[in-house]
Parts: structure tokens; C-alpha cells; sequence
């Protein structure tokens, strides 16, 4: 076997275990903890049925103990009584209907507008919910005009999705509930305008949201409690995202989309959707995991998809139970995270009472996120972006294209100009290799003289191979190195490709509009030219065959070799390869592409350098010489 060819085939199987070595024991053992440690709260919880309330479903939240005098928990505010451990979170319901038309939805209850150079959309003034925000930077397609992007929409629309926040307390006391109506102090929340809603509960309570916003997706929530009741009271915070309907998702295994949450100084929560519609059943019909050990001090928990997110961050001083909960039916799943205060705030007589906490609700820019991480003291609020095991690679690979772009101002040109910087970065390694394997090439006609000598003692013909390696210092694995460069990188700039939204949409020149979607074109009719789509299988397009073409030029620029299925096999690669990279992102095809003829060009000067006859004019003229010959012959 050729030398070359047998160390590409042994890079091929390197890359295989380190992707199947990284499952094996790193993503396996931990699926299997995960699920070991569900297994455990499922036969430690203990839930209660809880009656409708306000036309919906109630769900329990852990962490608050049975009221000693009552019997029942504090924040039943619906009138029964729940098994021990378990407290009612108003808000949680689940209407009948849906699928009512957005605008219509709107319409029908009073509203705070929010207008924001990121956001737009309004807080609902019945139960105080924010749940209608739209991306103003961000559009379904690359179309300019197609529809924003719509993060929350409300109950009884298509896809209901929001937020909300409040108190709940013992059963005598009125806490507000999903219809309670709050009023405003103002029509329009701004950044430069927070608006705060009130709401008396005519029994001597005055409840008090003081709402913030800033340019970007963190919106403040300060609400407070005024107490003239004549007495203490004891009021514990919630506050939930809810989604209802089962989104639809990427469904890769390298990005995760579902809840998410960090908790403590370790622990930090992925769940898929069919996660929680996995877990065990509790004896209400729902279904819940929760964090280890119940109670937590810091930390913060949401929803995440692809490019957008959701999340709730309690104030540091609060202690609170996180969960994430699954409800309704297989028809209409609702999906929520949310927490519930531990130890109560209590208000004394005349004395007010209060609980703050941060709301994200945007894109998952990195920037902002980092920025949001930092300014707020978010503990690991970086990784809502899921950059995976290996972000050591990915994110300098982001941060050194996000820096190249803020140059070139192109995504693609930064990619062409870090792709030429990994490549100078690696040109000493590469340089041995490439020197190394035109070396080798250079003894082929003393390796077969061995071969011819030694054709029926392999362990002689091993042993002389290696003395002249030796001799003539030559590593026989050299050849291997640059493809195990590119691999890692080549990984990383996919993940980065797929993750982050500042990839999203990003256009390239020419036909290139999204760097994170494949090449839109294709050879099968004619690169659009024929009037007819093709199936998505055969959409392979302009950068998906020049990347083919400089795969195969690099590969014919070796010598062919001996074995018959060894040519076909490489003969096949790199059509295999065209049509498998022809779905991926038109980014990751062009830095295969670019990288390709980048090391052409090392290659072929280094072997002119060394007096090594490329075989590229040689193997493209034997090729079409077989082609012309008679099949008979």
C-alpha cells in the first residue's frame, strides 16, 4: 500500500475515535447519570392534585412545607388542599382553545407598549404577563421583508409563549391572580421610560412591578409589596416561562434545544423537550425534574432554542426552587421553567416587601450575553450558547473571525483570512509533513527493491523499511498531520457556523446570502438555469463541487496506487464527499474549499523544492486514456 494513502486512511479512523472515544466516555456516562439521578427524584417527589383555576390546569412547584395552622401551603390561593412539599403557582394554566390568530389575541386585553431598538411588543395588563416581544433585527428569511421574528405570543394564539412573574401566599390571602387587572403608569416602556404596574388587593395589600428596559433583551423586574394589613404577612416570589406546543427544533445532537438551567456553584441543567416528556409520571398527570438538593441560592433558568432564548435570573439574596415541568396533553404539551422563593418574604405591619429579578428574553448574541454575564454576575450565563465540550476550540474560533469581520466586514472573507492564519499558524508542522512525504516519495524506487527482495519475509522487509526511513529521516505517519489539523478546526467552524446567530443569515457575495445555510444552487438544473426545482438531495451546488474539484487535485497529485480498490475507494472520495458537504453550511464548504487549494499550493512547492515529480498532468492523462480505451479490451 502507498505510504500516503495509508496514512490518510489512518486519519480517517483517528478522527472516527475521537468522535466515538468522546461519546463513549464523556457524552454516554453522562446521559446515564442524568438519567440515574431522574430516576432518583422520581421515587422521592411527591405531588398533589390541584383544581382548576381561572378555566386552566394548576401545577405544583416544590420547596414550600405545609402551613403548620392551615394544613395547607402557602401560595394554594385556589381553595384545596395539597400534599406536603408541593405549592400551587398561579399562572400556570392552560386554556382550551388556541390557535386563535396573534393580532386578534392582542386585542382583546389592555396592553403597556414595550419599543426598544431590539424589541418590540407589549405587556399584558390582565395578570400582568409579558408576552408578546418580537426581534426587531431578525427575520424569518433573508427576505427584508418577511415577518420578524416572533419570541412570546399570547394564550390562545397558535404558539403561546411567555413570561410571568408575581407572589403567592397562604389561601386567605389575595394574591393577584392571571385575570387580576393591574394598572400602569405610563402607556409605553422604553429604556429611557420603566413603567410600574399596581394592583390592590382591597384587603390591605398593594402590589407594585416596577419594569426596566434596555437597548438590548434584559428587562428588570422590581415588585414590591405594601402591607397595611395591620400584621405581618408572608409572601413567597415565582416566576415562570411558558411554553405550550411542542417547537420545532434543529434535532442535531451537537446543539442543544429545550430548557436549560445553572444552579449552585456546579450544576448546570440541558434538557431536551422529550426529556420532560419522558420523565415519570406524578399523580397529577404532569411530569417535572428537578435540580439536586431541592433549594438553590443562586443560579438561573429558562428556555433556549437556536438562536433565541429565554431566561429567568432571581436576585442573588434569594434563595428559590428551580423545576422544569411538562403538562398538558400529548396533543398540546406545555413545557415551563420555573421557581418558586423558599423562604418567603416577610412583610411587617406598615412595611413593604420586596423581590427583584432579571428577565432575558432575545437573541443569543454573544457579545450581550457575555456583557449581561459580566454586568450582572450571571454565573455561567456564557453557556446558554452552546458551544460544547470542545470550547476551548470553538469560541477563539468565533471571537478570531467576529474580530476579522469587524476589518474585512464580510463573514466569508473572514473565514478565507482565518483559515490563511491557521494555516501559518500550523506551517511548521505542516511544511515537516509535506517535506517528509515528498521524501518518501523520493525512495519509492528503493522501497520496491525491498519489496521485490523481501516479498516473502514481511518482518525483514518491515525491518529494512524502517532503517532507511531512519537513514534518510523520514516520519511514515507525517502524511496524517494535515489532515488532523483540519479536522478539529474544521469541526469547530461548524459548530460556530451552527450555533451562532451572528453567522445567521450572513451573506457572502454572489448567490452566497447565508453563510449558515447550504449553497443554494445546483448542478442538476444547471445551477438555476433550467426552470424546474431539484429534490434536496441533489442540491449540489457551485462551492460544494469546487470543493470536490481541489479535494481530487490534491489527491492526484500522488502517485496512484498498486491496489485496485484502494484507486477506486480514492478514485470515490471525493464525489462522496461533494454530495455529503453539499448539505452542510455554505461557510464550512468554503473553508474546505479554500483550505484545499491553500495546500495545493504548499504542497506542490514544497515537492518542487525537494525534486519531487508531481503526478497530477500524469494520473489526469492515464485517467482519460482509460476512459477512451475500449471496455472489451
Amino acid at each position: 500500500m502507498d505510504n500516503n494513502n495509508r496514512n490518510t486512511i489512518l486519519a480517517i479512523v483517528l478522527s472516527m475515535m475521537v468522535v466515538l472515544g468522546w461519546t463513549v466516555l464523556i457524552d454516554l456516562p453522562r446521559k446515564v447519570e442524568t438519567e440515574k439521578r431522574r430516576a432518583e427524584q422520581a421515587q422521592t417527589t411527591e405531588s398533589g392534585v390541584l383544581a382548576p383555576q381561572d378555566g386552566g390546569v394548576g401545577n405544583n412547584v416544590p420547596g414550600v412545607q405545609t402551613d403548620p395552622q392551615t394544613g395547607t401551603q402557602p401560595g394554594t390561593n385556589v381553595g384545596v388542599q395539597t400534599s406536603p412539599g408541593a405549592a400551587n403557582v398561579p399562572g400556570t394554566e392552560i386554556q382550551v382553545e388556541t390557535g386563535q390568530s396573534r393580532e386578534a389575541v392582542l386585542a382583546t386585553s389592555p396592553r403597556v407598549r414595550i419599543e426598544t431598538p431590539s424589541l418590540i411588543g407589549s405587556i399584558n395588563l390582565t395578570g400582568g404577563k409579558i408576552d408578546d416581544l418580537l426581534l426587531t433585527k431578525y427575520r424569518e428569511t433573508i427576505d427584508p421583508d418577511s415577518p420578524l421574528i416572533k419570541l412570546y405570543s399570547p394564550l390562545g394564539s397558535e404558539h403561546p409563549y411567555y413570561a410571568q412573574i408575581g407572589w403567592t401566599g397562604a389561601a386567605d390571602i389575595a394574591t393577584p391572580k392571571p385575570t387580576t387587572l393591574w394598572s400602569a403608569d405610563g402607556d409605553m416602556l422604553t429604556p429611557a421610560n420603566p413603567v410600574t404596574l399596581s394592583w390592590d388587593n382591597g384587603e390591605g395589600l398593594i402590589f407594585k412591578r416596577i419594569i426596566s428596559i434596555d437597548d438590548d433583551y434584559r428587562i428588570g423586574i422590581a415588585q414590591s409589596v405594601e402591607n397595611n394589613t395591620g400584621k405581618p404577612v408572608t409572601l413567597y416570589p415565582y416566576g415562570l416561562i411558558n411554553r405550550i406546543g411542542q417547537p420545532k427544533v434543529t434535532g442535531f445532537f451537537i446543539l442543544h434545544e429545550g430548557l436549560i438551567g445553572a444552579f449552585g456553584e456546579d450544576q448546570f441543567e440541558e434538557l431536551d423537550y422529550g426529556d420532560l416528556d419522558d420523565a415519570d409520571l406524578s399523580a397529577n398527570g404532569s411530569r417535572e425534574i428537578k435540580p439536586d438538593g431541592g433549594t438553590v441560592t443562586s443560579g438561573w433558568l429558562g428556555i433556549t432554542d437556536k438562536y433565541w432564548a429565554s431566561a429567568l435570573i432571581p436576585s442573588g439574596d434569594t434563595a428559590f426552587s428551580p423545576r422544569f415541568f411538562r403538562g398538558g396533553t400529548d396533543d398540546k404539551p406545555q413545557y415551563q421553567a420555573d421557581y418558586l422563593g423558599s423562604a418567603g418574604v416577610t412583610i411587617p405591619a406598615a412595611g413593604t416587601g420586596e423581590h427583584k429579578l432579571i428577565l432575558f428574553a432575545g437573541a443569543k448574541e454573544v457579545h450581550v450575553i457575555n456583557r449581561y454575564e459580566e454586568q450582572d454576575k450571571i454565573d455561567r450565563f456564557n453557556l446558554m450558547i452552546d458551544w460544547g465540550y470542545f470550547y476551548f476550540l470553538t469560541k477563539p474560533l468565533f471571537f478570531a473571525i467576529d474580530w476579522l469581520f469587524q476589518f474585512l466586514g464580510n463573514f466569508g472573507l473572514a473565514i478565507l483570512a482565518i483559515t490563511v492564519g491557521v494555516k501559518a499558524f500550523f506551517f511548521p508542522l505542516a511544511n515537516r509533513s509535506y517535506t517528509s512525504m515528498s521524501k518518501m516519495k523520493k525512495v519509492q524506487p528503493e522501497v520496491k527493491k525491498l519489496q521485490e527482495r523481501h516479498k516473502d519475509d514481511q518482518m525483514a522487509l518491515r525491518t529494512e523499511m524502517m532503517e532507511l526511513y531512519k537513514k534518510e529521516k523520514i516520519n511514515p505517519l507525517s502524511g496524517c498531520w494535515p489532515i488532523m489539523i483540519q479536522i478539529p478546526v474544521f469541526f469547530a467552524l461548524y459548530k460556530v457556523l451552527l450555533i451562532t446567530i451572528e453567522m445567521r443569515h450572513a451573506p457572502f457575495f454572489g448567490w452566497i446570502q447565508d453563510l449558515s445555510a447550504p449553497d443554494p444552487t445546483s448542478l442538476f438544473n444547471l445551477f438555476g438555469l433550467l426552470p424546474y426545482d431539484v429534490p434536496s438531495f441533489l442540491l449540489v451546488g457551485v462551492w460544494p463541487l469546487l470543493m470536490g474539484i481541489t479535494m481530487f487535485v490534491q489527491m492526484q497529485m500522488n502517485p496512484q496506487p498498486p491496489d485496485k480498490t484502494q484507486a477506486m475507494i480514492f478514485a470515490w472520495m471525493p464525489i462522496i464527499f461533494t454530495f455529503m458537504l453539499a448539505s452542510f453550511p455554505a461557510g464550512l464548504v468554503i473553508y474546505w474549499a479554500w483550505n484545499n487549494f491553500l495546500s495545493i499550493l504548499q504542497q506542490g512547492l514544497i515537492m518542487r523544492r525537494h525534486g519531487v515529480k508531481i503526478e497530477l498532468f500524469d494520473n489526469l492523462k492515464g485517467m482519460i486514456g482509460k476512459a477512451g480505451k475500449d471496455p472489451a479490451e
